[in-house]
């Protein structure tokens, strides 16, 4: 018996709706740029515009560590979010305006809602990692 289309639906992962890595690296890029410009977080990010290997590098890392959260098959070797953050002393509304700026990229990329909200989902159960005050 062949599977339904709603059966199909249910086991793609959402590393598999975000696109797989090539997916996961135009959000990346996308909120990474957004970051830069972001009055509320920008400072924290410029001393990085004339480090373009060490701005690639955040980059993979993030992306490993999106993929390997969203069950794609990347091996994330970087460090925890708690040990990347540690005293970094990033207040609440940091964390919320970084947030918004990777789902706003998503809403830009046109990512559906569903799949927007689980994003944000996931983000939410990293704040306490993040978050160091």
């Amino acid at each position: 018996m062949t599977p339904s289309i709603t059966e199909e639906i249910s086991t793609v992962t959402l590393y598999e709706r975000l696109g797989g890595a090539p997916g996961i690296r135009r959000i990346v890029d996308g909120a990474i740029a957004a970051h830069m410009e972001n009055p509320a977080i920008r400072a924290r990010f410029t001393p990085y515009e004339s480090r373009p290997a060490r701005v690639e590098e955040i980059k993979r890392h993030t992306c490993d560590f999106f993929a390997r959260g969203t069950g794609g098959p990347d091996a994330y070797r970087g460090r925890s979010m708690a040990e990347a953050h540690r005293g970094m002393d990033i207040a609440p509304p940091e964390y919320e305006a970084a947030a918004g700026d990777i789902l706003g990229t998503m809403q830009a990329l046109g990512y559906d809602g569903a799949t927007r909200a689980e994003v944000a989902d996931i983000l939410h159960t990293l704040k306490p990692d993040i978050i160091h005050q």
